[in-house]
């Protein structure tokens, strides 16, 4: 009797499994592969399964080395995973087409989407392709200022919120924009004998300060400040934006004539502390993003402080935005049951634990107060950072995004990256000329990709 009760109960649990659809979650394209998170992803997974019998998730991460060709691997194979996340645009961009617009999904679920921003939802909408992803993480981008050098230098500090005016020393009042923040950086620019850029004296052999710089990104994250922009158009032609052509001089000029902002000898040197520029205590002012403060910060002994992005050339503040979130394959077999662990995992009792996973500052709009005030308090406890910015920046997203998709996009990049190599390490650069032929690269690489 006991081996026909025990057979009964095997074949209940055989046919439980059986019934049970099964979900792939592939982590690797973004955060979730180093080893402080995996514990945690995986008792996500299992506190979700434990829950219900109807689906189950099988966690994969793969190093993110290796994450992009596994996932285009398996792609081609037809074996693609049911979701993936969490990633950025740069990381969706790399596989256009492969990703399931959930209009239908939320639609069909009556998901609410009130907690979120609407221009945040509309972040995640493709043009062509839909809304492929919801509001997860995300890293709002602003101006972050060694407040020490400000103090040493007597130099007022830039402006703590969107649409004030910066005083100037001189105790003028002028618009926050990329002017100013050059006639800013300038003389937060010194050389070894203590003379700033604007000075006569001034010896760019010699310089061990620098006023301004934007850190951690590529040509296009640096261009973006100048206005929101991409290489490729609607119609899939190579373009170089009217904001991203005047920027790119603007930052040439900035490493090679003006001597504000680090040229590729300066930036890659010790006294940068080999590119952490802003953690070396030798940088003014830096175009950050939250996740650099959560990574980089910790051995900078001076005090610093947060504020807002200077306006572009048509007067409105582009505060660039990286934001994660999770994304259904087209390929899935079961799209309603994957789009059930994704709401799971954006729910409010499991997103704000799972973006503090990865760094990022929780979507939900209900959960960032708190976010914020236990970011600073446990990342920083020694020190009064006002927050306040970081939300505010939400609300100057670049559209469209300075990570989105291209043709060809690997080989693009690779175009555009050695593009930014030689702006920074080449005097005499003629920046129009060499955007002309970047954009005609381009095109020859877009034409060849149709």
């Amino acid at each position: 009797m006991r081996k026909f009760a025990a057979a009964l109960l095997i074949l209940s649990v055989l046919a439980m499994a059986s019934a049970q659809v099964q979900i792939r979650w592939f982590v690797g394209l973004g955060a979730g592969t180093d080893e402080p998170t995996i514990a945690a992803q995986q008792a996500v997974v299992d506190e979700f399964n434990a829950s219900q019998n109807d689906i189950r998730v099988v966690l994969e991460i793969v190093d993110n080395d290796q994450a992009y060709d596994v996932l285009a691997t398996q792609i081609a194979a037809g074996n693609a995973p049911d979701l993936v996340g969490p990633m950025g645009i740069r990381g969706r961009s790399a596989f256009p087409g492969v990703w399931r617009d959930l209009s239908d999904l939320i639609d069909a679920a009556d998901y609410d989407l009130s907690d979120f921003d609407p221009a945040l939802v509309d972040f995640y909408i493709t043009e062509g392709e839909g809304q492929l992803g919801i509001p997860f993480a995300v890293f709002p981008s602003y101006i972050t200022y060694n407040v020490d050098l400000f103090e040493e230098a007597g130099l007022p500090v830039p402006p703590a919120r969107y649409g004030e005016p910066y005083t100037t020393v001189d105790g003028e009042t002028v618009p926050w924009d990329i002017d100013a923040l050059r006639d800013l950086a300038m003389l937060q620019t010194v050389d070894a004998n203590g003379n700033d850029a604007t000075m006569d004296g001034f010896d760019p052999t010699q310089i061990v300060q620098w006023g301004f710089g934007a850190i951690w990104t590529d040509i296009r994250g640096r261009l973006t400040m100048f206005g929101p922009g991409n290489f490729v158009d609607e119609d899939g032609n190579a373009v170089i934006p009217e904001a991203w052509a005047y920027g790119a001089q603007w930052l040439h000029d900035g490493m090679w004539v003006d001597h504000f902002h680090p040229n590729g000898p300066y930036g890659n040197s010790a006294l940068l502390s080999a590119g952490n520029w802003f953690e070396s205590g030798n940088l003014a002012i830096a175009h950050t993003h939250l996740w650099y403060q959560a990574c980089c910060m910790f051995a900078l002994e001076d005090e610093w402080a947060l504020a807002a992005m200077p306006a572009g050339l048509d007067g409105t503040p582009v505060a660039k935005l990286h934001g994660d979130t999770f994304a259904i394959t087209e390929a899935s077999r079961n799209p309603e049951a994957a789009f059930e662990v994704l709401t799971h995992l954006l729910s409010p009792e499991i997103s704000g634990d799972l973006a503090a996973i990865y760094g990022g500052m929780p979507a939900r709009l209900s959960l960032q107060g708190d976010y914020l005030a236990g970011f600073g308090a446990n990342a920083f406890p020694d020190r009064d950072i006002d927050w306040t910015i970081v939300s505010d920046s939400l609300g100057y997203p670049d559209s469209p995004n300075h990570e989105e998709g291209m043709p060809a996009f690997r080989e693009a990049e690779a175009l555009y990256n050695a593009f930014m190599q030689r702006l920074e390490n080449e005097p005499e650069f003629d920046v129009a000329a060499e955007l002309d032929g970047l954009r005609a690269e381009l095109q020859l690489l877009f034409d060849s990709a149709r």
